[in-house]
């Protein structure tokens, strides 16, 4: 039975299921920093990492990750006729 603690975090699996990828490539964005997670294993060195990572972080890394719309482009003003421009 889950405790209301688990539900506050995701492992690696159900956060691959969430984005369509394998969960080698959240494992990668784990060690690589861009997304942050906690080693819940019993003895730090002894055993495989077991990662978590909690919603906080995930909401963090998913806002960082947004598509965000090019700037507008600046438009040059028309210059009147009898002004020439020497580039």
């Amino acid at each position: 039975m889950a405790t209301v603690a688990d539900r506050r975090f995701l492992t690696p699996p159900q956060i691959a299921e969430r984005f369509g990828v394998s969960a080698d490539k959240v494992l990668a964005w784990i060690h690589s920093g861009e997304l942050r997670a906690v080693n819940v294993a019993e003895q730090l060195g002894g055993q495989r990492p077991r990662w978590r990572v909690s919603i906080a972080d995930l909401l963090a890394f998913e806002e960082r990750r947004a598509a965000v719309p090019p700037p507008a482009r600046m438009q040059r003003r028309k210059q009147p006729a009898e002004v020439i421009e020497f580039f």
